[in-house]
């Protein structure tokens, strides 16, 4: 075999394990090739010394055929296979290094063909390498950066929108966007569940409601937007009920007032019927009107008229009638008493007579539903102030006796005089006591007030003193007496 063709064997066979190489080159290889060409490849393709750019093909010189090219010019377009670029050679599957005198050649070859490929370093296969590796970096980056980016639809208070983010979780997703969340706040799904593309997150602010709810008096909080959905949100029967509102007035994020009186059934009693209503009146009274009765004068009803009707409640209405009546009564004087020293021990005298009071008293009369009550004071008044009475209470000593009378039978004279009462008056009024003295001679004797007044013993004293001056004659009918 010629050298010639023993040269044309090596240099093909050895391009066939350039394509070897080019699958199993080590990265440190790879990397030699970037730094070396990369840059020049970056500033624009150079080929034999003259710059290949686009820009430069279509403004390159057009010379005559047969013109001589400057030297350098261009490259050698035809080139022996001899002297076609190549890579070090790989060693083929199954043969290893060392293994025989043809791979030692193969070697010699291949380091024959890196002489030759590093003595041109502006080949085209080596400007195309470290491209091809930049694309694949590029490639593989773009792929991974795309895997972390996720398509959301985010609902904010019923605005809907599409967005990119690389949140990993509502939270990290709501913070990107500003979406403050507040304790009453509802985000659905949970603030910590984690996010992949295509989710949906939903979040609903939170509105005060003052709610006013059949008379009684709380504050909630709504997501809803409407007072009608606010009421079906709390449990609200809207049925019949009253609102102080209009079911479709939206609600702001200040939040509203709302009154609503829900539909009830109230049973009233009244002139022997019973009605019974539905109604969402605020006072019985008006519940009163609904059913139709009327009520006139002093009627009213067995609950204050105007409390809150509750759902199941029995209400009476009564009716009432009567008037006033007005009485008279004595108001009693009272008794004042003084000490005096000329009347005997034991002896009382009536200075002036007590006079009573009197005193006007109201009354109201009812009749409910036919039964006639109690009378009821409703008033009083003072007509007249009493007047005192005063008494004078002896309290000088009494004597032991009066000569000359001791000795006679007064028990005797006051039995036939009087009967042997103190306090006895004759049928004219004018004589009184135990042995009926007018009041003349009474006070005559040293006496106060009225004879029948004093004590027993006085009289018999004063009657002692009167038989002293005058003997048996005052008592005409029983003087005998006085003797046995």
């Amino acid at each position: 075999m010629s050298n010639s063709r023993y040269e044309t064997y090596e240099t093909y066979e050895p391009y066939g394990t350039y394509e070897a190489c080019e699958t199993y080159a080590t990265a440190y290889e790879v990397y030699e090739a970037y730094e070396a060409y990369g840059p020049a490849y970056a500033a624009g393709p150079v080929y034999g010394g003259v710059d290949l750019s686009p820009a430069d093909l279509h403004s390159a010189e057009t010379l005559a055929y047969g013109t001589p090219a400057p030297h350098g010019a261009y490259g050698d377009t035809y080139r022996p296979a001899y002297e076609a670029p190549t890579l070090p050679a790989l060693p083929r599957q199954g043969a290893p290094y060392g293994g025989s005198a043809r791979t030692g050649s193969h070697r010699r070859s291949a380091r024959r063909r890196r002489a030759r490929y590093a003595e041109r370093p502006d080949s085209p296969m080596r400007r195309l390498l470290p491209q091809a590796l930049v694309v694949a970096f590029l490639a593989g980056g773009t792929t991974a950066f795309v895997a972390e980016d996720k398509a959301i639809e985010l609902n904010v208070d019923g605005k809907a929108r599409t967005l990119h983010t690389f949140a990993d979780d509502v939270t990290e997703l709501l913070a990107e966007e500003g979406v403050a969340i507040g304790p009453h706040d509802v985000v659905a799904p949970g603030p910590e569940t984690r996010i992949s593309s295509g989710d949906e997150i939903a979040v609903r602010y939170a509105r005060p409601v003052r709610l006013t709810l059949d008379g009684h008096r709380r504050e909630v909080w709504t997501t809803a937007h409407t007072v009608a959905g606010a009421l079906r949100q709390l449990g609200v029967r809207q049925e019949g009920a009253y609102m102080s509102t209009s079911g479709s007035r939206r609600i702001g994020r200040e939040g509203l007032a709302l009154d609503v009186r829900t539909e009830r059934t109230v049973t009233l009693m009244a002139d022997g019927r019973a009605r019974t209503v539905r109604t969402n009146a605020a006072t019985v009274r008006e519940a009163v009107e609904e059913a139709g009765i009327t009520l006139r004068g002093q009627d009213t009803t067995s609950v204050p008229q105007g409390s809150f009707p509750r759902d199941g409640q029995t209400v009476t209405v009564l009716r009432i009638t009567g008037g006033k009546e007005v009485r008279e009564e004595q108001i009693p004087f009272p008794v004042r008493r003084t000490d005096d020293p000329a009347l005997f021990r034991g002896t009382e005298v009536v200075e002036r007579a007590g006079e009573p009071g009197l005193r006007r008293i109201t009354f109201s009369l009812r009749t409910v539903n036919g039964v006639r009550q109690k009378p009821r004071r409703i008033g009083s008044e003072v007509v007249r102030e009493p007047r005192p009475q005063i008494v004078k209470v002896g309290t000088k000593p009494r004597p032991a006796s009066v000569r000359g009378a001791d000795h006679l039978d007064w028990q005797g004279l006051a039995a036939c005089e009087s009967g042997g009462r103190p306090d006895a008056v004759d049928s004219s009024g004018t004589h009184g006591g135990l042995y009926q003295f007018d009041t003349r001679t009474w006070h005559a004797l040293g006496g106060r007030g009225r004879p029948q007044d004093a004590p027993a013993a006085e009289q018999t004293y004063r009657a002692k003193k009167l038989y002293v001056r005058r003997g048996a004659d005052p008592w005409p009918h029983c003087g005998e007496r006085l003797r046995g």
